[in-house]
């Protein structure tokens, strides 16, 4: 991307979260409802640190997906879709990507983009070495190319004997190369495009 992209894509990323928080703030209000009727132990939020640009950490903002005591299989990085630490309403939440939309808090803050890599937990991202590194040079997102292609993740995920390994083995080093790839080929208009296969 050039300059001038980088700059109308960081314009379009801080005016769409703006609109898109003020716009989602009363679906918001009915999820935060239902979420403190159905899961009433707990937070609405989940906050978790992640791996930004340039390796640098920042605490990335869901909605609550799992039950209060998680201490189930607590040795996992992954979820998988049979996860026993989900709460039912929880399963919906992440199913329909709804945990996610308070990420624009993210976005708005700078810390992320609509689109870009998504953000690791440490030990993934930052561990990259080589040309892979250049990954860290983009601002994490919301959804990307490696998000389309694992949109099922956490189903795929629950048909394996072993989680973890199948995805630092397998989904994690796919990942990788599909990220670099979009790091050496990304557009605004292809940003774009991207945006609107993850709503469609």
């Amino acid at each position: 991307m050039s300059r001038f992209s980088l700059f109308i894509k960081y314009m379009f990323d801080k005016i769409s979260a703006l609109l898109g928080i003020i716009i989602i703030s009363p679906i918001l209000l009915v999820i935060f409802i239902v979420h403190k009727i159905v899961m009433p132990k707990g937070k609405f939020l989940f906050m978790q640190e992640r791996i930004g640009q340039y390796g640098r950490p920042f605490m990335i903002y869901k909605i609550r997906s799992m039950r209060e005591d998680n201490s189930i299989r607590n040795d996992m990085f992954v979820t998988t879709a049979d996860d026993e630490r989900i709460a039912p309403f929880g399963r919906w939440l992440r199913r329909t990507k709804i945990d996610e939309i308070v990420e624009l808090i993210n976005v708005l803050k700078g810390e992320m983009s609509f689109v870009g890599p998504r953000p690791d937990v440490k030990g993934y991202a930052d561990a990259l070495e080589g040309e892979d590194r250049k990954i860290l040079e983009l601002r994490p997102g919301i959804t990307g190319p490696a998000s389309l292609k694992y949109i099922n993740e956490e189903e795929l995920l629950a048909k394996v004997d072993n989680p973890q390994k199948y995805n630092d083995e397998i989904i994690y080093p796919d990942k990788v190369k599909i990220n670099l790839d979009y790091y050496h080929n990304r557009t605004f208009w292809g940003d774009v495009g991207i945006i609107f296969k993850t709503i469609f």
